[in-house]
């Protein structure tokens, strides 16, 4: 059997985190849509084009639109 080494748990903990960068940058920022972020992130985080999305739609205003006292 091939025991897994220290080295190669880190590496995939790296990737693991990068990956879910967005994920992450969005539960920090308490966004309002970070479980759609986190979905769009898991399922097409893969794709760069996916992941850049996920990545800036975590960096948008998080804050919800106020009724206008007219």
């Amino acid at each position: 059997m091939h025991d897994s080494s220290p080295l190669g748990i880190f590496w995939l903990l790296v990737f693991l985190a990068i990956y879910f960068a967005p994920a992450l940058v969005a539960y920090n920022r308490e966004h309002h849509n970070a479980a759609p972020i986190l979905v769009l992130n898991l399922f097409l985080g893969w794709t760069f084009v996916g992941w850049v999305a996920a990545l800036v739609w975590s960096l948008t205003d998080n804050s919800r639109a106020r009724p206008s006292d007219s």
